[in-house]
């Protein structure tokens, strides 16, 4: 850990920027290396309540880490017909937890990590930590191929086991090589550019950008560049997109109607002739025709029969952990979910392929959106931890919470996300911080 990342993590605890009061003591501090100029509140910008958004943030890392955990259960169990459906739900049916013989399969459920207990990063969280670790400790917003490339190297072994892989792994072959994003993902370095990585490590730039999701595409741009080349990269475009347009949902509307308005707000940005629109539009249409939520599985096996190695609309079936299957799945669990975080990452746990990404995916939006105590109300049999540990697969960070299992905490980890945000909202916005009642000022695009 470097000098200046120790000065940093001090100063978090004992900096109060003048004027603070003693009730906005109880939420964020500023950025001690953040200047945070006068207040400017003009007419027709966004306030959003930046104290609140560290308990959404939250929320999101606890909704990914129910949601992955609990997809990883059924994770490339079924990949083609007969899938799972409703009726397997609570059945020893899932993964085995290694190829020794005796061992029974994983029950599919819902995977509730207990307080005092520690959920395990994985590579549908690690990756969003090392970015917002080095957008924190190079204090900048926007990423450079070298900063994207010295956080990989940086915090990623080199050799296996290191919880990577397809076009991940493939783009730290090439920076080992001496090689920086976007050539890390493009397809004459990177034959793996098509698979699904950048979805899982990019979605947390459009939080970082609340209300503007044209500064969320610029901030994650390189991060998915890192990756994913062309349709894989629209795809990540479309979650980020979603992602950012959360903070702006209309509360008075269900939660249905905020995501289906998230969902066509996504759409937009991908192009009509392209595969990812045209299955969109499919399982929308699937959805429209066929309403009924404990029935998706219908719209699941037409969506497999359709893509699943015929090649359609210019899709051909290759992995089932490639962008588009992927993708595809997610809609199914989105759609049918109907905004519900539970009914979301059951759908998603059951329908197969890689069934924990698309999971993690709307696991985080949703608990986002959801905050932390609405993640909690969703279990209300459990008491869920906030205790976190990112070197299961990742290395050289720093324990931040010694006398704690684990070495990190979701409080904690928002927290860092509020301060990314605040340069964020100042820098790529023009906007302000009113630190004092806990305001961002964001000017609309």
């Amino acid at each position: 850990m470097k000098s200046g990342q120790i000065l940093k993590v001090v100063l978090l605890v004992i900096f109060l920027p003048m004027g603070i009061s003693s009730a906005a003591m109880a939420g964020v501090v500023g950025d001690p290396d953040l200047m945070y100029p006068e207040v400017r509140y003009n007419k027709g910008n966004m306030q959003i309540p930046r104290s609140e958004y560290s308990e959404k943030l939250q929320g999101f890392w606890l909704g990914q880490c129910i949601a992955n955990w609990t997809g990883l259960r059924t994770e490339m169990q079924r990949r083609k017909p007969p899938f799972f459906t409703d009726d397997d739900w609570g059945t020893k049916k899932g993964r085995f937890l290694n190829k020794t013989i005796g061992k029974e399969p994983q029950m599919i459920e819902f995977v509730l990590v207990e307080k005092g207990e520690v959920w395990g990063a994985d590579d549908d969280t690690d990756i969003e930590y090392i970015y917002q670790d080095a957008l924190d400790v190079n204090n900048t917003s926007m990423l450079s191929p070298k900063q994207i490339r010295d956080a990989w190297l940086g915090h990623i072994k080199a050799e296996e086991q290191n919880y990577l892989w397809v076009s991940n792994q493939r783009a730290l072959e090439l920076m080992l090589d001496g090689f920086s994003p976007p050539a890390t993902s493009l397809p004459v370095n990177n034959k793996d550019y098509n698979m699904i990585d950048a979805q899982l490590t990019t979605e947390i730039f459009g939080l970082f950008a609340p209300g503007r999701p044209d500064v969320a595409l610029d901030m994650a741009h390189l991060p998915i560049r890192t990756t994913a080349y062309r349709e894989a990269e629209w795809i990540s475009e479309f979650y980020v997109i979603m992602h950012s347009l959360a903070s702006s949902v209309d509360n008075n509307q269900s939660a249905k109607d905020q995501i289906f308005w998230l969902a066509e707000q996504a759409r937009r940005r991908l192009p009509n002739n392209s595969y990812p629109a045209k299955m969109y539009d499919f399982i929308k249409k699937e959805y429209e025709n066929n309403p009924d939520k404990d029935n998706w599985e219908l719209t699941r096996d037409r969506f497999s029969d359709r893509y699943s190695g015929v090649g359609t609309d210019g899709y051909k079936y290759a992995r089932p952990a490639d962008a588009g299957i992927n993708f595809g799945a997610s809609l199914v669990s989105l759609f049918y979910g109907e905004g519900d975080f539970k009914r979301t990452v059951q759908i998603g746990a059951l329908c197969g392929w890689d069934s924990d990404n698309p999971t993690a995916t709307w696991g985080g939006l949703i608990g986002f959106m959801l905050g932390r105590s609405g993640v909690d109300k969703a279990f209300p049999e459990k008491k869920l931890s906030g205790l976190y540990n990112i070197s299961r697969t990742r290395i050289n960070f720093p324990d931040r919470t010694p006398d704690l299992p684990g070495d990190d905490t979701f409080k904690l980890m928002a927290d860092r996300g509020i301060q990314v945000i605040d340069r964020v909202v100042e820098e790529e916005m023009g906007g302000s911080v009113d630190l004092e009642n806990g305001i961002w000022i964001i000017p609309n695009n």
